[in-house]
């Protein structure tokens, strides 16, 4: 017989032998289920997000009149207080406006002086009947119109007064200077509306985070709730804070509602920097001292043939939940877990709805069986349950053992075949 055909008779031998060896072994195998105990613990839901830190009352500081800086007295980060000066501008030309009005009101007296005495005289003369009534009326209406003018000028020296007053800026408030926006020599033009020079922030030991929350967990969320936050400035170091503010003035992105949110925040230390990003948790519910299941065990769908027959399923597998253990469900607020089908309670949101949910035990001989049980609020990982059933330290199935890329159904080894898919070991075919 030749080569070839030894090999082909060496090959159909191999494949007898596998076909055997398989058929031969029990089809009933179990697949490996990984488990994890029932445990009795604590449960709190919260709500995530993040927000910006500034300051609780920050003040820009401008100027009411035009003209070119000639000094200034702060700089970033300076500790100012209530009055102190902070910048000037040039005050010549508004000197020069002063000393103007002030010649214009004493133009303004000597006219009414004189003014004054035309009237007292046209009036002893009307008396004597010398002038008659027009005239004497005729200085009256003068002198009046004097003293207005009097009035008038007096008015526009006091506006050249303030004006000059305005040529020295000063701090509104006791704070620190977190911006300033011009120099030495700078003009600055205050026709419509007055520019900013200094940004002060005030007490810079009391600040505030203002986060927005969807629209979907904005109904858990009350005035004096704590919070607590991270910032990348010092991941490893929670803060802590109190919700002081629910703004009723919703901003809508993309079809996403969200509501602004206003927390205080102490920072005696001074860590915390007026713009550096937060990442908010806001715990809404808590449950203490309850049973509880990982959120997986929820998530599990085992193969329909290894659930009991006689087992009748929980709520949960009417309520549309994924048909697999594969399958992903749909992410909620918070801790990111499935609205729904899974019996998996949605983090977030405003109080606990109780949902029908499956989870299931491995029985004897290598089946599962399934145990309705309600659900309430989660954390993410895990999910607080109230069941009949179960008992703290049963063990619920929380997904399959991993198998290898060349195993077979439910993990199970195809016998005789190597790493490469060929019969034998190896993964290589015989050699021709």
């Amino acid at each position: 017989m030749s080569r070839a055909g030894w090999l082909a008779l060496a090959a159909v031998a191999v494949a007898g032998t596998v076909g055997v060896v398989y058929l031969t072994r029990d089809g009933e195998d179990a697949p490996k289920l990984r488990k994890e105990k029932v445990e009795r613990g604590d449960v709190v839901q919260t709500v995530t997000a993040s927000g910006t830190l500034s300051a609780t009352t920050t003040v820009n500081v401008g100027s009411q009149v035009s003209g070119i800086i000639s000094a200034l007295h702060a700089d970033f980060n300076s500790e100012v207080t209530t009055g102190q000066l902070v910048a000037e501008l040039d005050p010549t030309p508004f000197q020069a406006s002063v000393e103007q009005r002030r010649a214009d009101l004493e133009r303004a007296r000597a006219e009414l002086r004189n003014r004054e005495a035309e009237y007292v005289r046209s009036k002893r003369l009307a008396e004597e009947q010398i002038v008659s009534q027009g005239e004497f009326d005729t200085a009256a209406a003068n002198r009046d119109g004097a003293r207005a003018g009097v009035r008038q000028a007096q008015a526009s020296l006091d506006q050249a007064l303030v004006n000059l007053s305005n040529t020295k800026i000063t701090s509104p408030i006791d704070g620190v200077v977190v911006g300033r926006q011009v120099d030495v020599g700078q003009t600055v033009a205050a026709s419509f509306q007055a520019p900013t020079l200094f940004t002060i922030a005030r007490d810079l030991t009391k600040m505030q985070l203002l986060t927005n929350i969807d629209e979907a967990d904005i109904g858990g969320i009350e005035e004096g709730q704590p919070a607590t936050f991270t910032v990348d400035a010092f991941p490893d170091e929670p803060f802590r804070g109190k919700v002081a503010q629910v703004r009723l003035s919703p901003t809508t992105v993309q079809n996403v509602v969200t509501y602004p949110v206003v927390i205080e925040v102490d920072n005696p230390e001074g860590k915390l920097k007026p713009g550096m990003t937060a990442n908010v948790t806001i715990p809404v519910e808590e449950r203490h001292d309850v049973l509880r299941v990982p959120n997986a065990a929820l998530r599990f769908k085992p193969d329909p043939g290894i659930v009991l027959s006689d087992a009748k399923p929980g709520a949960s597998d009417s309520d549309g939940a994924a048909s697999g253990p594969g399958s992903r469900p749909r992410g909620g607020g918070g801790g990111g877990g499935p609205r729904g089908g899974s019996g998996e309670p949605r983090p977030g949101g405003g109080g606990a709805s109780r949902r029908g949910g499956t989870v299931y035990l491995e029985v004897p001989g290598g089946k599962v069986r399934p145990v309705a049980v309600k659900t309430s609020i989660t954390d993410g990982s895990y999910t607080a349950i109230e069941s009949e059933e179960l008992k703290e330290g049963d063990e619920v199935v929380v997904g399959l053992a991993t198998a290898r890329a060349t195993d077979g159904p439910a993990g199970r080894p195809v016998p005789g075949m190597g790493g490469g898919g060929m019969p034998g070991g190896g993964g290589r075919g015989p050699r021709m």
